[in-house]
């Protein structure tokens, strides 16, 4: 399936990880619809402009809503593939209410999507934008994992919407989209897994949590030390290629972990920026023993329950259908932290 076999459309079109697939797209050749929230927020679709500009004529701006029944019609005529990627995704101390700020937008986002590809005869296949969330609840979790491996074949069954509201979202999401493909079979879907996702960000304020959680180590939160989290990572970049490599691969089925195979802590992201950057003042030297973090976490919303289901634990990841199947070939970890910081200080600049 390659970029002369019709439109694609792109929900989330403006966000961090859509703007940089819709450019990717742009790049290989394809007219891209793309859906906004709002077509009236002028910095957040700026880069969304600019491509219009630099692909005339191959780029059409639709405004949707992921709550509104059949928002997505008009975007998705002719199309013959949905990338959904649309969906909020905020740090559990941003989240008020996980039902309405979470689970809907979610569940309900999804389900308007897949009642559009029903009504869209073009469709053929759904590339979804899910995450690993969908496949484990805590990091305790993976220890009862086959070998404490991070794999495909597990889904998150601990997490619920008072616990860890966003990766139960996206579970009820993801499983929703699974049941509608089964239920038909003119269209094909595939779901994309993604870890915590870096690298630079096209939009200049995004609010995603992913850069939120990186604002904080930046800022100097834990210039004290860095706390001993560790995270699944993946580029910005690399998740674009897949969501392409996803649709256009004709074998391509089921789900895609994207992350590296080995997790990255706050501490070795610290250390990579400091061995550019050294005069970083506030990025932490060194790594901060667990009891101060057991002793001071709550003061900064982290539960016991969480410190002990994260704290100090890692696992390894399987990758490898990603790359074998899909093609990916991953960044180094040291090159989308430091292109995440450095575009990250240059929007600082602009500010």
């Amino acid at each position: 399936m390659g970029a002369e076999s019709g439109s694609v459309l792109v929900t989330g079109g403006s966000g961090f990880v859509g703007s940089h697939l819709v450019r990717r797209l742009l790049e290989r050749g394809y007219e891209v619809h793309a859906t906004v929230r709002t077509l009236a927020n002028a910095a957040k679709v700026r880069p969304l402009r600019q491509m219009e500009a630099e692909f005339p004529g191959r780029l059409t701006l639709f405004e949707a809503d992921l709550l509104d029944e059949g928002s997505f019609d008009e975007a998705m005529a002719g199309c013959r593939v949905v990338f959904h990627v649309a969906s909020p995704f905020f740090m559990p101390e941003k989240i008020k209410d996980g039902q309405k700020d979470m689970v809907d937008p979610a569940l309900t986002g999804t389900r308007n999507v897949l009642a559009g590809i029903e009504r869209t005869p073009t469709v053929e296949r759904l590339v979804f934008t899910s995450t690993v969330g969908a496949v484990f609840g805590d990091y305790s979790d993976v220890r009862d994992m086959d070998g404490q491996v991070l794999s495909e074949k597990y889904f998150n069954t601990s997490s619920t919407v008072e616990n860890n509201p966003y990766h139960y979202a996206k579970t009820v999401a993801e499983r929703a989209a699974w049941d509608a493909e089964a239920a038909q079979d003119r269209w094909r879907m595939v779901s994309v897994n993604p870890g915590l996702i870096l690298g630079p960000s096209l939009a200049p304020a995004s609010e995603s949590g992913s850069l939120f959680l990186l604002e904080e180590l930046f800022k100097g939160y834990f210039f004290y030390g860095a706390p001993d989290f560790s995270f699944t990572t993946v580029d910005v970049r690399d998740v674009a290629d897949a969501h392409i490599a996803a649709a256009e691969k004709p074998d391509a089925k089921g789900r895609y972990i994207l992350a590296a195979p080995t997790m990255t802590s706050f501490h070795e992201m610290s250390r990579i920026i400091r061995s550019r950057h050294p005069r970083g003042l506030r990025i932490p030297r060194t790594a901060l023993p667990h009891w101060p973090v057991r002793v001071l976490g709550p003061a900064f919303g982290l539960t016991q329950d969480y410190i002990r289901k994260h704290l100090g634990i890692r696992f390894k990841v399987d990758n490898s259908r990603s790359v074998n199947e899909l093609g990916l070939v991953y960044r180094p970890v040291e090159e989308t932290v430091l292109d995440h910081y450095e575009a990250w200080l240059a929007q600082q600049g602009k500010r």
